[in-house]
C-alpha cells in the first residue's frame, strides 16, 4: 500500500502540528494520527503527564481512538503516523493492532537530542536480558497454563 508523497507529508505534517500544539497545552511534544483509505479517522498527542499514564503516547492514545471509532480492535488497512519514531511501546501497540504501515517523522535520536530516552529502550531491546537495570524473571508456579488453557477451552473466543 503506498500512498502519494503528498498525503503522507500532509499526514506527517498533522501529526507534528498535534505535537507542537500539544507541547502548547503543557503536554509532551508528541503527535499521531491513524489513517484509512486515506482518511484521518483518529488522532492522538502524548497525554503522560496530565493523565498520570505512562503508557498515555500518541501513538496509543490515537490507536485507542482509532478502534473506537471502527469499532474493531484490530486496525488492519489503517496507516498510523506518528511525529516521532515510535518507541517499544508504541510499536508494539501497532503491533497487536494490526495496522498495515507506521511513518514517522523526527527519529529516536532527535527524541534523545530533546531530553526522551526512547532511544536507550530500543537499545534495551538488543541486549540479553541478564544485562537490563530492570530484572525480568520467570517464576513457575506449576499452573502457569491456567489461563491459556481455559482461554482454549472457550468455544466462543475472538482470537486476536
Amino acid at each position: 500500500m503506498t500512498e502519494p508523497t503528498t498525503s503522507v507529508h500532509s499526514w506527517l505534517r498533522a501529526s507534528i502540528d498535534l505535537a507542537t500544539g500539544n507541547v502548547a497545552e503543557g503536554g509532551g511534544p508528541f503527535g499521531a494520527v491513524v489513517v484509512k483509505d486515506g482518511e484521518v479517522i483518529a488522532t492522538g498527542t502524548n497525554q503522560v503527564t496530565p493523565s498520570l499514564d505512562p503508557t498515555a503516547h500518541a501513538e496509543v492514545v490515537a490507536i485507542r481512538a482509532a478502534c473506537r471509532a471502527l469499532n474493531d480492535f484490530r486496525l488492519t488497512g489503517c496507516v498510523l503516523v506518528s511525529s516521532c519514531e515510535p518507541c517499544p511501546l508504541c510499536l508494539s501497540a501497532a503491533l497487536w493492532a494490526r495496522v498495515d504501515r507506521v511513518v514517522y517523522a523526527a527519529d529516536r535520536d532527535d527524541a534523545a537530542a530533546a531530553g526522551f530516552d526512547d532511544r536507550a529502550f530500543h537499545d534495551l531491546f538488543g541486549k540479553p536480558r541478564a544485562e537490563w537495570d530492570l530484572p525480568v524473571e520467570r517464576i513457575s508456579t506449576g499452573e502457569d497454563d491456567a489461563p491459556f488453557a481455559a482461554w482454549l477451552a472457550r468455544a466462543d473466543r475472538v482470537d486476536y
